[in-house]
Parts: C-alpha cells; structure tokens; sequence
C-alpha cells in the first residue's frame, strides 16, 4: 500500500485551515496544502500531486458538492479521494452515495489530535478493499 503522504486541506475558514494544517504537519507527518476555496482547491489539484483532499462543504462561492463535481469532470482529478468535513453530518452522510470517491464525512468541530489518526484509518480502509 502506498502511504498518504500529501493532503489538500479546503476550507474557507483561515482558523480551521491552520489548526488541520498543524496537526497533519506535525502529529502526522504529512505535506499539506490548503485552500480557501473550491476554484482555488481545482487550481491546486492541476498543478501538484495529491493524495486525498480534505474538503469543506459549506463554502461561499464554489461549495464542496460543487467542487467535488468539477473533480469528477476532470480526468485528472476524477480518482483523487476524498473526505468531507462538515458540522451537518446527517445532511451530507448521504454524499458517500451520490459522489464516487467520498470516503468518508469528519464532523465539525473535530480532534486535531485524532485528525491524522482518523485519515491515516481512512487511508488503509480505502486500499484494503
């Protein structure tokens, strides 16, 4: 199994972007990227390698749901996994369904110490099936 090395963090709320930043940096060892948004998530995604994004879904502008479309449109970006994080799990739960490649939806708030813990469990889920 490849191991998760690099993350994309999308969120519009600077705060949330530094502390998951942090957390994945230092308690996970992994290089993170972030975004303030959807379209500048898309223009992240074409220009580095990623292995998972870590997408909020409400946003202004381009939200999550939309930004996971314009992913799946793309055929460089259509594979890329991804988990929501969101404080309105039961209302977007039901995204695992409707989009390919959501893994899995981390509510909001969250441990910033459990986060590298609970995508590195997500990770080895994805490619033990």
């Amino acid at each position: 199994m490849t191991p998760l090395r690099r993350v994309l963090c999308v969120d519009d709320d600077e705060d949330i972007l530094s502390v998951v930043a942090l957390a994945l940096r230092s308690l996970g060892g992994l290089e993170v990227t972030v975004a303030t948004g959807g379209a500048d998530a898309l223009v992240v995604l074409q220009r580095q390698p990623i292995d998972l994004v870590l997408l909020d879904v409400m946003m202004p502008g381009m939200d999550g749901m939309d930004t996971m479309r314009a992913m799946r449109e793309n055929p460089a970006t259509a594979g890329i996994p991804v988990v929501l994080m969101t404080a309105r799990v039961r209302l977007y739960d039901s995204a695992r369904k409707a989009f390919p490649g959501v893994h899995a939806v981390i509510s909001k708030p969250f441990d910033p110490v459990a986060l590298p813990g609970r995508l590195a469990s997500i990770w080895e889920q994805m490619h033990s099936t």
